[in-house]
């Protein structure tokens, strides 16, 4: 598929890429205005530690879509998504309802995205709580 253009961001991005054979985001034909992200999930994308803390996981796969986002060229960041879908080990109580809530209004203050949340038995990595995955369209994009 020549005409896909693969985005893989430094650290944890370019790991997944070069030892797991996937990218972090993608952008589609035919304007290339519609981007896809892999899920991110709560590592610090230079050192990939995950913290056990599920509200820090969350905050910190917020942080690396918008990473992922702008990597890919998608200057707005998160002004750009459309659709959200986040995906959760452990019970859905309190504590992630308010780090979700707390981080699309950080993230995504001005629009209201549709949303998925969806509960899962595990993640890519043990230690994963979280993983968001988003689809944005880049229409600034010259």
């Amino acid at each position: 598929m020549s005409d896909l253009q693969y985005y893989a961001y430094d650290g944890a991005g370019k790991y997944a890429l070069e030892t797991l054979g996937y990218s972090q985001a993608v952008r589609l034909p035919p304007n290339k205005d519609r981007i896809e992200c892999s899920g991110q999930g709560g590592w610090d994308p230079s050192s990939m530690e995950i913290p056990d803390d599920v509200d820090a996981q969350i905050s910190q796969a917020f942080s690396n879509v918008d990473l992922a986002l702008r990597d890919a060229g998608v200057k707005d960041g998160f002004k750009q998504v459309f659709s959200i879908k986040s995906y959760h080990v452990g019970p859905m109580d309190d504590a992630v309802f308010a780090s979700m809530k707390k981080n699309m209004a950080h993230w995504l203050p001005s629009h209201k995205p549709i949303w998925t949340q969806l509960g899962v038995a595990a993640l890519g990595l043990p230690a994963m709580k979280v993983e968001i995955d988003v689809v944005a369209i880049d229409g600034l994009r010259e």
